[in-house]
């Protein structure tokens, strides 16, 4: 039974009035054909249906109900006619045999519930949760005076420390946001405190937001963040090569992995020890949205923090990546792969069963239109990741266990991580694609409404003085560093966001998605158009639309913002040079996508443009440094990474911001150099790909 009627291609957006980049003037009507037919098969019953079965109950990596999930995606994509694959590595994430938070008071003490009620008419809920964790927590059973440290940024230590107060031998309360929940105890361990409480503050995401679940979206007073607290990528026990059974591995004490106990705990439960605290009154900005006067502590309340991790073979566990795969006609050795990790702390229907949603139901699509006769003339891969909570460890595992072979052949990637939380419309990627996402949002209708989601985006984010909708940019926290951050390979990630309170918790559910993050599975599919229509166009087209004068205009922009950095001044003549190598690359850009518009406009076939596309490949992978960052190697992209501070936050020309902020201009003024020759040979590369265009 139809529950909903498939979403189609707005009649109002005449397909002539579409921008098709990279086409030929014959092609194109035959690709918006495609995009027509490949919008229409995507479903919201079927979207429904997937979400349903995939957010049945919590699947964490390395248990039996993942490796369900894995079997549920594979059986779909086969039944579609895909071929697919699994590829299994053996990774540590090891679970918590016990963990226990215990509040001492002068009168007396008591055990904190750390678990999450069931919610009556979520029938999810009804079934055994996933215990309340911080994944990579070290082990310990230590008792102490408990500090509030705000959000435990380093900003923060230094507030306490011009108030004296030290948090040497303390319990650390913290609220999350404002940072990856790594930064945390890695800055409070480097400080002595023994133990680390986490809390999601109603201020964050509570009920100072809006109304909390089951009668609004936000946190509710039970409700507890669990994930994980490494602050790298991939399996810690095989920092830089595949963990494939029987792979070398690390000793335990070598993976850098966090040493003292970390639990995360409900706003209710924090409210128990921050209204028995004393000590000074909290700075300006620090008091929270519990409803007690917030104070920093040492006095009046202590808390027992215990935490028995496994140890040994047991801490070991298989993980999954599943793959499906259609064939290029023309150039089946060139990928582009869409991706999104199927693992979750908890039913996880946002994080991340939206983002499996519409990889399955653009792969749906794309089997449709193959049956059509519609073969892709490059390669499409649809990916689904495991481990991806513990530290993107699915997709970093086979990125490394692939690095040459995915360097030489993937066109793109694209990322789906909470792809339907809510209505609004938001992207990230590498400039050179910007383009083509806004050219593609102009194609799919914007749930719940009768304009284009381009339309939508661009009334909520352009004004005068930006007339295009900004796209973010590529830093961390999601699978696509293994792709952009490590490889080099252009990403986009996207999706509809709105506000909410379940993530990362047992009430990230199914009912949750269906009473208020997406009523109808609209954004659900209208994220799959996207995916679907994406792929087509970077699998069809003569020229792969990446644009790099964009790229090149959009570093500029990136040494403006580097040079407001304390410290900027002492390489300006640097910084300088830098800007001019990135106007020689939008200068070449320019050149190239005018002898493109002329070679494309004679009408060439597809195979007549493949040296140009295979130069084009090259060029952001000319931005790379093999070495990688200082004391992150994994991150070899020179222009956009996670901030070490933040981990969420992104930092441009990292090695450059980064040495400045370590007050090191030697360094910086190494990196300057460094990125501007490397600025140099992309444009290179751009030219290449320019005199490889065929004659008009």
């Amino acid at each position: 039974m139809r529950l909903l009627t498939p979403l189609v291609l707005l009649a109002a957006i005449p397909l002539g009035a579409q921008q098709v980049s990279g086409f030929t003037p014959g092609s194109a009507p035959r690709q918006l054909q495609l995009e027509e037919r490949l919008r229409g098969v995507v479903d919201t019953a079927w979207a429904r249906t997937h979400a349903r079965t995939l957010a049945s109950r919590p699947h964490v990596a390395g248990t039996p109900e993942q490796v369900a999930t894995a079997d549920y995606v594979l059986k779909q994509m086969a039944s579609w006619g895909l071929d697919t694959s699994r590829v299994e590595y053996e990774v540590f994430p090891p679970f918590h045999d016990s963990t226990m938070v215990e509040v001492i008071t002068s009168t007396g003490r008591e055990r904190l519930d750390l678990s999450e009620p069931p919610i009556e008419g979520d029938p999810t809920t009804q079934l055994p949760a996933w215990p309340a964790m911080n994944g990579y927590s070290g082990a310990g059973d230590v008792t102490a005076p408990v500090i509030y440290v705000n959000y435990g940024l380093p900003a923060d230590y230094a507030r306490l420390d011009s108030m004296g107060i030290s948090v040497a031998g303390r319990v650390v309360l913290a609220r999350y946001g404002r940072s990856f929940r790594g930064i945390k105890p890695r800055e409070a361990t480097a400080r002595g405190a023994v133990a680390v409480i986490l809390y999601s503050d109603p201020m964050d995401d509570g009920f100072l937001q809006g109304e909390v679940y089951p009668l609004g979206p936000m946190r509710n007073a039970d409700g507890v963040q669990r994930g994980s607290i490494f602050n790298g990528q991939g399996d810690p026990s095989t920092p830089g090569w595949a963990s494939v059974p029987g792979a070398r591995r690390l000793p335990e004490s070598e993976m850098g992995l966090p040493t003292i106990p970390v639990v995360p705990i409900s706003y209710g439960n924090a409210e128990r020890l921050l209204r028995a605290m004393g000590g000074p009154e909290v700075p300006d900005g620090w008091q929270g949205g519990i409803r007690v006067p917030y104070r920093i502590g040492g006095t009046g309340v202590s808390a027992r923090v215990a935490v028995w991790p496994e140890r040994g073979p047991r801490a070991y566990k298989r993980i999954q990546n599943t793959f499906g795969r259609i064939a290029g006609r023309t150039h089946p050795g060139e990928l582009v792969i869409v991706g999104a990790h199927r693992d979750a702390w908890s039913p996880g229907a946002l994080d991340d069963v939206s983002g499996t949603v519409s990889v399955l139901e653009a792969a749906r699509a794309w089997a449709a239109a193959l049956r059509d006769g519609h073969r892709p003339e490059r390669t499409l891969v649809f990916a689904t990741w495991d481990a991806e909570e513990w530290g993107l460890i699915g997709s970093s595992e086979w990125v490394e266990q692939l690095a040459d072979t995915l360097s030489a052949s993937v066109v793109a990637y694209i990322n789906q991580d909470v792809v339907a939380s809510g209505r609004m419309f938001s992207a990230a990627g590498t400039a050179s694609l910007h383009d083509l996402v806004r050219d593609v949002a102009a194609t799919v209708r914007q749930p719940g409404d009768t304009v284009s989601v381009y339309r939508d985006w661009s009334r909520r984010t352009t004004t005068t003085a930006r007339p295009a909708p900004p796209l973010g940019d590529l830093g961390g926290g999601s699978d696509f560093m293994g792709f952009y951050n490590h490889l080099g390979i252009p990403a986009i990630n996207f999706g509809f966001g709105g506000p909410g309170g379940a993530y990362h918790s047992g009430y990230d559910t199914w009912t949750f998605v269906e009473r208020f993050a997406d009523p109808g599975y609209l954004s659900h599919a209208a994220a799959a158009q996207m995916v679907a229509v994406l792929m087509a166009r970077l699998a069809n087209a003569q020229v792969v639309p990446f644009e790099p004068a964009e790229l090149g205009n959009y570093l500029a922009t990136l040494v403006e913002r580097t040079r407001r950095e304390p410290g900027a001044g002492e390489i300006a003549p640097e910084l300088d040079d830098l800007a001019r190598a990135a106007g020689e690359l939008a200068t070449a850009g320019r050149t190239f996508e005018a002898t493109r518009g002329r070679a494309l406009a004679a009408g060439h076939a597809l195979e007549r443009f493949a040296a140009a596309n295979a130069a084009l490949r090259q060029v952001e992978r000319r931005l790379l440094r093999a070495a990688g960052l200082p004391g992150r190697p994994f991150l070899r992209n020179l222009v956009f990474a996670s901030d070490r501070d933040n981990g969420y936050a992104n930092v441009q020309f990292p090695a450059i911001v980064e040495a400045l902020r370590d007050g090191d201009p030697r360094a910086a003024t190494e990196a300057t150099r460094e990125l501007a020759a490397r600025l140099r040979e992309a444009a290179g590369v751009v030219t290449r790909a320019t005199a490889a265009l065929p004659s008009p």
